[in-house]
């Protein structure tokens, strides 16, 4: 399976995935960027994932379907017109063409209804978790997406993140804030820098990288408790407390 990052906006992406002559699409806010790509490569369009209902993941998706007559597939909890196979917590999609079998995970906060997709391997979480940050509160709640990330963190370390924007240097700029003592970070932001220079993604990111880096998971760490507590001027109660008020912090950042 090939997985191909395809950019839209001013810093979205659209994830392809093909095997042989048979593709499937994530959140494909743009269907023009879609269609090139299908048409470039000899590809057919067999279905489209969503993840959650904001117009840069679901613009396309109309003119898409309609076309090419295929199931999309996107969470049951939110009104998106064109979904016709709603899916919840805990749900299989399952594909024949390409071969692809995608658990559906319910990963509420950014989104009161957001969804991601995961097989061994690949978890594509749309805005829910970025390289080095996450999704902000747009219907949902913090103690949702506190829940949603510890549920991600969770998963195997190898698991590769394809989340849906080109957020990476900015999130690490903050995460060198929340977490001014960890080299790793900084290590970070060079790869991703040289990444950038050469004009490449900075994605997909590894969840163990992540675990390292992205101070919305490391909320129990030292380090940031004693950032967010200078900056709210008040110890948090808790690690839950934690994860809100840095949240807080990164929207007026």
């Amino acid at each position: 399976m090939d997985i191909i990052a395809l950019p839209a906006f001013r810093d979205n992406y659209i994830w392809l995935l093909h095997a042989g002559r048979h593709a499937v699409v994530v959140d494909p806010g743009d269907a023009g960027v879609v269609e090139a790509e299908l048409a470039a490569r000899g590809l057919a369009l067999r279905a489209i994932l969503i993840t959650h209902h904001h117009a840069d993941h679901v613009g396309g998706v109309p003119a898409l379907a309609a076309r090419h007559r295929v199931p999309v597939f996107g969470p049951a909890g939110e009104a998106i017109p064109s979904v016709d196979r709603p899916v919840n917590d805990g749900d299989t999609v399952a594909l024949d063409e390409p071969a692809l079998r995608l658990e559906v995970l319910g990963v509420p906060g950014h989104t009161a209804g957001h969804v991601a997709y995961y097989a061994p391997g690949l978890l594509f979480c749309g805005d829910t978790l970025f390289a080095a940050g996450c999704g902000r509160l747009l219907g949902g709640s913090a103690a949702q997406l506190y829940v949603s990330l510890r549920r991600l963190a969770a998963l195997p370390g190898d698991t590769a993140v394809y989340c849906s924007h080109e957020y990476t240097l900015a999130n690490l700029r903050f995460a060198a804030e929340a977490e001014p003592d960890n080299p790793a970070i900084e290590t970070c932001r060079r790869h991703c820098e040289a990444l950038r220079g050469r004009g490449l993604p900075t994605l997909p990111a590894r969840m163990d990288e992540q675990l390292a880096v992205n101070p919305f998971l490391r909320t129990a760490q030292p380090g940031v408790v004693e950032a967010v507590t200078r900056h709210a001027g008040r110890r948090p109660a808790d690690e839950r407390e934690c994860f809100a008020l840095l949240r807080a912090w990164k929207d007026e950042f």
